[in-house]
C-alpha cells in the first residue's frame, strides 16, 4: 500500500512539535489568471491555459518545492478547478488551494474538498480567505469585516466537522446543515490555512487556523504578532493541535547584491501609476494592507534585506514586501524567520518559469541546510 503523503506529514509534525526537528513547508505561487503582466512577468503567451500552469507545476515539482499556493479572486479561473488539473498531472505536487467562503458553501466544499484530496493520494492543502473580492458580482452581501470573520470561523468548524464526523448537524448564524455526511471524507483533513492581521482576523486564526500566514513584516514585529497568537489560542479554549504559523513573501534573488537591488528597484518604478488589482484595491483599507505601508513610513529596507516599496504601490498583484539580494543573503533572511518559529513559506518570483527554476535550485538547498 502507497504511504500518503498526509500520513508522513503527520508524522513529521509529530516530531517537529516535540522539538525533535524542524519542519518547513517550502510552496510556490501559481498566478492562476487570464491576463499576462502578472507581477510584472513578461511572458506573453499560455496565460489561463492548463498547459502553462502544468509547467509551473511540474518544474516546482522537478526543482524542490513541495507545491503552490493557486491564485484567487473573481476575475481569475476557478481555482479548485485548476487545482484538481494539476493534481491529476502531478505526483507529489501538493496545490494550496484558495477558497472565499462567500464563493463556496462549507459543505459543498467539504464535499469537493473530500474527494479531491482521495484522489490525489492526501495532497491537498487550503488557504481560507475572508478579505473583499467583487463580493457584489457573486451575489456576497456579508461585507463587514467582523461579519465576514464570524462567518469563516462557522465555515472552518463546519469543514472540519463534515471531514471527522458523520450525521453532522450544524446551527449557526450563517450556515446550518441537519444530519450531513460527506461521502468521500479525507482520510486525515487537510491543513487550514488563514490570513489577516485584525483582532476579529486573530481570534478566528487562534481558534480555528493550522497555519497562520503572514505577509513579510520585520522579525521584531512577527514575533511580537506570534507571541500573541499563542497567547490568544490559550485564551479563546483552542481544540485543535498547536497553531504554526507561514510567510507569504516575494524573494528576488540574483547573482550580486547590486543587480538584485538594481532589478527590485527598477521593477517597483515600472508598477507606479499602474493600475491595481481589483482585488488589492477593494483591500486597501485592511489592516494588513495598512501595515504594509507603515512599514514604508519606517524605511525602504527593514531588518537585513526586507525591501518595503512594493507594498504601496500594488501594481500588477506585486503589493507586498520582497527580499531582496544574493541566495546566501535571502537564505539567511529566511532562516531568521524559521527561528521566531515560522515553519511553512510561500516564496516566488517573476517570471514565474524562470524563477522556479532558479530560486528551487539556488534558494532552497540552502534553507533545507540550515
Amino acid at each position: 500500500m502507497t504511504t500518503s503523503v498526509r500520513a508522513v506529514t503527520g508524522i513529521v509534525n509529530h516530531f517537529y512539535r516535540q522539538g525533535r526537528l524542524r519542519l518547513v513547508e517550502l510552496l510556490w505561487y501559481i498566478p492562476n489568471t487570464v491576463e499576462p503582466g502578472h507581477r510584472g512577468d513578461d511572458t506573453t503567451e499560455g496565460w489561463g491555459s492548463l498547459e502553462y500552469s502544468t509547467e509551473l507545476a511540474l518544474a516546482a515539482e522537478k526543482h524542490g518545492w513541495s507545491g503552490a499556493l493557486l491564485g484567487s479572486s473573481w476575475g481569475r479561473p476557478d481555482t479548485f478547478t485548476v487545482a484538481t488539473a494539476l493534481a491529476a498531472r502531478t505526483t507529489r505536487f501538493r496545490p494550496l488551494v484558495a477558497v472565499r467562503p462567500g464563493y463556496w458553501h462549507p459543505a459543498h466544499f467539504a464535499s469537493a474538498a473530500g474527494t479531491l484530496d482521495r484522489l490525489s493520494n492526501g495532497r491537498l492543502l487550503v488557504n481560507v480567505i475572508s478579505g473583499l473580492d467583487e463580493p457584489a458580482a457573486y451575489g456576497d452581501t456579508v461585507t463587514d469585516s467582523p461579519e465576514r470573520y464570524a462567518r469563516t470561523a462557522e465555515f472552518m468548524q463546519v469543514v472540519r466537522r463534515l471531514w471527522t464526523q458523520r450525521a453532522v448537524t450544524y446551527e449557526g448564524r450563517y450556515y446550518q446543515v441537519t444530519d450531513s455526511t460527506v461521502a468521500t471524507p479525507p482520510a486525515s483533513p487537510p491543513p487550514l490555512y488563514f490570513g489577516g492581521a485584525s483582532p476579529a482576523a486573530e481570534r478566528v486564526s487562534a481558534a480555528e487556523a493550522d497555519a497562520q500566514l503572514f505577509w513579510g513584516e520585520p522579525l521584531d514585529a512577527l514575533a511580537e504578532r506570534i507571541a500573541r497568537l499563542r497567547s490568544l489560542s490559550d485564551g479563546v479554549g483552542r481544540e485543535h493541535a498547536p497553531l504554526e504559523f507561514g510567510l507569504r513573501i516575494t524573494t528576488l534573488v540574483r547573482d550580486t547584491t547590486e543587480q538584485a537591488w538594481a532589478d527590485a528597484e527598477a521593477r517597483v518604478a515600472a508598477m507606479r501609476g499602474k493600475e491595481p488589482e481589483t482585488w488589492w484595491a477593494g483591500n486597501r483599507l485592511a489592516v494588513g494592507q495598512r501595515r504594509l505601508y507603515d512599514l514604508a513610513e519606517r524605511g525602504e529596507v527593514l531588518d537585513s534585506c526586507l525591501y518595503t516599496a512594493p507594498g504601496t504601490v500594488g501594481g500588477g498583484g506585486a503589493a507586498s514586501t520582497w527580499l531582496v539580494g544574493t541566495a546566501p543573503e535571502v537564505a539567511a533572511s529566511l532562516r531568521r524567520y524559521q527561528e521566531l518559529g515560522i515553519s511553512h513559506f510561500i516564496l516566488s518570483d517573476t517570471p514565474y518559469q524562470e524563477e522556479v527554476v532558479r530560486l528551487g535550485d539556488q534558494l532552497l538547498p540552502l534553507l533545507r541546510d540550515s
